[in-house]
């Protein structure tokens, strides 16, 4: 039950970087190896990082045999081959969101999970938030009677440049798959799968979506309303209505330490719990305790919430005239 567990990284990038400090923080858990494409990029990141190993394909943290899981944070549309080859090399998972690029890759990636029980689960950070945590706890409570609705912006205004992964298609970029995930993915933490998704918005030249909002319909009249863009900044902030009150989320949402509960008749309630390190230290930690326990899912972030998910980002994305795809030719060398 406490044996350690030997973490490999895949796709050395911006997040990768962030992510790998919280390690330290996690009993049981030692990252041992990085992957890349790049063997000069993967043994810089070990350097920087005090890995024992780095890898120039991600063929070859596949076959090694020192690792235990992976984690991988490669650009959206690559987790799919890499996932599903990690899979039947019996590595076990953690996919940085958007899980993938298309539901048919994540629903693929779970068929063949499942087959094989192989622990897997979404990097979606924001449900381990402490303060998150303890807001599902108020609502299992009924602090605010019946979830009835939910609203959740996250946008940010960036510059135009088709050179850049958040804008090339074919990387996954847009909105949706960086940001719209988080909106998404609170929503259905709430209030399960929608019924119905609506979605406008517009695109940038390059076919990626620029913004989104998004109205989740629910067939006993629940709903929630969703903002998510890289052409305009939001508060990052979510509520959460009840037949008995509210929550407000206070920004950025989607990693916050802090939460005000209104119940009817009362006076607000401010609840403040920060996060342990950067914050990813709470996944990290969900993953290792699930594989010393033997768990080949998260209760946390189970595989059939991330369906959910990535099925409501589809529909989204076909309504918008946005075509994601996966990228098959991940795995090389």
């Amino acid at each position: 039950m406490s044996r350690e567990i030997r973490w490999g990284i895949v796709g050395p990038g911006r997040i990768a970087e962030n992510v790998v400090g919280d390690f330290a923080l996690v009993p049981g858990a030692r990252p041992v190896a990085v992957a890349s494409r790049s063997a000069d990029r993967a043994a810089a990141f070990a350097r920087r990082h005090g890995l024992e190993r780095a890898h120039g394909s991600y063929a070859d943290i596949l076959a090694d045999p020192e690792v235990d899981v992976l984690y991988i944070a490669t650009p959206h549309p690559q987790h799919a081959a890499i996932a599903l080859a990690a899979i039947d090399a019996g590595k076990a998972l953690l996919v940085e969101k958007a899980f993938t690029a298309t539901p048919a890759g994540a629903a693929e990636v779970v068929e063949r999970a499942r087959a094989r029980g192989v622990f897997v689960m979404e990097a979606m950070w924001t449900r381990f938030q402490p303060v998150v945590v303890r807001l599902r706890e108020l609502v299992a409570d009924g602090a605010v009677g019946e979830v009835r609705s939910v609203q959740a912006d996250l946008g940010v205004a960036r510059e135009y440049d088709p050179a850049d992964r958040l804008f090339a298609l074919e990387l996954g970029g847009g909105a949706l798959l960086d940001l719209g995930v988080y909106v998404v993915s609170f929503a259905q933490m709430l209030l399960g799968a929608p019924d119905t998704v609506t979605a406008v918005g517009s695109r940038f030249p390059t076919g990626a979506d620029a913004e989104a909002a998004l109205l989740l319909g629910y067939a006993d009249g629940r709903s929630a309303t969703l903002t998510t863009s890289l052409r305009y900044p939001t508060p990052g902030q979510a509520r959460v209505f009840g037949t008995a009150g509210w929550v407000d989320v206070l920004p950025r949402f989607h990693h916050p330490d802090t939460i005000v509960l209104h119940r009817t008749g009362a006076e607000p309630e401010t609840i403040t719990l920060p996060p342990t390190g950067r914050g990813y230290t709470h996944e990290l930690a969900e993953v290792t305790e699930c594989l010393q326990a033997g768990r080949t899912e998260s209760a946390v972030v189970p595989l059939a919430d991330t369906l959910a998910v990535q099925a409501v980002l589809g529909q989204a994305a076909d309504q918008l005239g946005v075509r994601h795809a996966e990228d098959p030719h991940a795995i090389v060398g």
